[in-house]
């Protein structure tokens, strides 16, 4: 009889949920471990999934008999007993991988530093309405290997691939990838710019001349990619004119390429609002385009598609102050934008962990915007008030201590006519489990507002 193979997954959050219950479904037999030794809803998640718990041990300790190591995302591939492992020829990948591995669909890729989630949803949307049987899945929220066995060929599976967990691929192959822009984030993993643009390039690895890959021209660093890959590239651009793309002439999102030009669609006809929205309502229609979705079926979802939760999400108007829940902004570019995007007088709740990220050009960002004051909280509170300092903005913080105080003190500060913005250019796990938890307190604390 022949033995049944051994894996070791690292890290019991979702992707690691998930990566159970794949291997143990095709007949592995399966090691948990994680460094808490407790974690709240995993006994419920894994439900009737036949694994060996090992909580709180080393993983050292566990890789006996083991062939293959599935580690979360949060965990660099420089750690010492992934080398230790690959020292002794065990194969160590992402969850990524593990579901491109067993899936047998198409996979049609996003990835950048922002913009990932908005583009991921739009473009699973454009390819549900082009009549392709679609997964929208990865760093969306919903682990690849949670429905990898369900795929057939002909389906498509949508992705967001963060640079996290793009590390850990080895055979995986983006039928179409594009790259929405890269700007500092992740230093608390990655260690320098270097290895995390190299983390985000793995996203080409595998690709042929029968891919696609679609690049924000406009972004010197994703224009430069296009020597990385062999597959036909699409450009997009809001500044010029591409010769093989998507780019805006007069207000008018036009499709060029070598045979063709046509307009798509204008660009105020466009749902989601803001000029960041524009380009990842680009970088979706290429994509989709490029694989065959018709035209029509891209200005059908262009014009229909709301956004995504917990970016730049309208939560309610009290008392003539619109508060905005845009928790997705967890790096100062993504909160650029969002300041960019506010039409009125604005007071910004800003902080939390601290993934090592530099805040002064986010400063430089409020000369001339509709910043009126700025709530810190969390981790980096200390860090970003030593900016305001430097840039000239420190009479215009409030320092809090818990996350509703935070909510409470920009009520106080809002008037009417002003809104209230959750984009705190920072991650969450300070105080909270994800962005989604956090943006999901901020919407109970303002919906109790009267």
């Amino acid at each position: 009889m022949e033995q049944r193979k051994k894996a070791l997954i690292v890290g019991m959050a979702k992707s690691g949920v998930g990566a159970a219950k794949l291997l143990t479904a095709v007949g592995w037999d399966v090691v948990i471990n994680d460094k808490k030794t407790e974690i709240a809803g995993l006994s419920e998640a894994l439900s009737g999934v036949d694994v060996e718990w090992r909580l709180g041990e080393d993983p050292v300790s566990l890789f006996g008999g083991v062939s293959l190591i599935v580690i979360s995302p949060i965990i660099p591939m420089t750690v010492p007993f992934v080398a230790e492992a690959q020292k002794r020829g065990i194969e160590v990948i992402g969850e990524i991988e593990l579901g491109y591995r067993y899936s047998h669909a198409e996979f049609v890729c996003i990835t950048g530093t922002n913009g990932k989630t908005t583009c991921t949803a739009l473009t699973g949307e454009i390819f549900k309405t082009g009549g392709r049987h679609t997964f929208v899945l990865g760093n969306i929220g919903v682990p690849i290997t949670e429905h990898a066995l369900e795929t057939r060929e002909g389906d498509v599976v949508v992705a967001e691939t963060a640079g996290l967990q793009l590390e850990g691929n080895v055979l995986f192959h983006a039928r179409a990838a594009g790259v929405c822009n890269i700007t500092e984030d992740h230093l608390d993993h990655f260690g320098t710019m270097e290895r995390y643009i190299a983390a985000k390039c793995k996203i080409f690895d595998h690709q042929t001349a029968q891919d696609i890959a679609v690049l924000n021209y406009d972004d010197a660093i994703v224009r430069d990619m296009a020597r990385l890959t062999p597959a036909r590239t699409y450009y997009f651009s809001r500044k010029e004119e591409v010769q093989c793309g998507l780019f805006l002439r007069d207000g008018v999102v036009i499709y060029r390429d070598e045979t063709q030009e046509f307009p798509l669609i204008a660009a105020d006809k466009i749902k989601i609002p803001g000029g960041h929205n524009l380009e990842n309502a680009m970088l979706s229609s290429l994509l989709a385009l490029g694989m065959g979705i018709s035209a029509d079926a891209v200005r059908q979802t262009l014009r229909t598609f709301p956004g995504v939760e917990h970016r730049i999400e309208f939560v309610r108007e009290v008392g003539g102050v619109r508060y905005i829940n845009d928790s997705k902004g967890t790096n100062p570019d993504s909160t650029i934008k969002a300041i960019q995007a506010m039409t009125r007088p604005t007071v910004l709740i800003l902080g939390g962990y601290d993934k090592h990220s530099d805040f002064h050009e986010l400063f430089e960002h409020f000369h001339g915007s509709r910043l009126k004051g700025i709530v810190v909280l969390g981790e980096t509170k200390q860090k970003i008030l030593d900016t305001a300092r430097d840039m000239g903005y420190l009479g215009y913080c409030h320092a809090t201590g818990t996350f509703e105080d935070a909510v409470s003190c920009a009520r106080v500060l809002a008037e009417p006519g002003d809104a209230v913005l959750l984009s705190p250019a920072c991650a969450s796990w300070d105080m909270f489990d994800n962005f989604e938890q956090r943006g999901s307190v901020f919407k109970q604390i303002v919906n109790r507002f009267e």
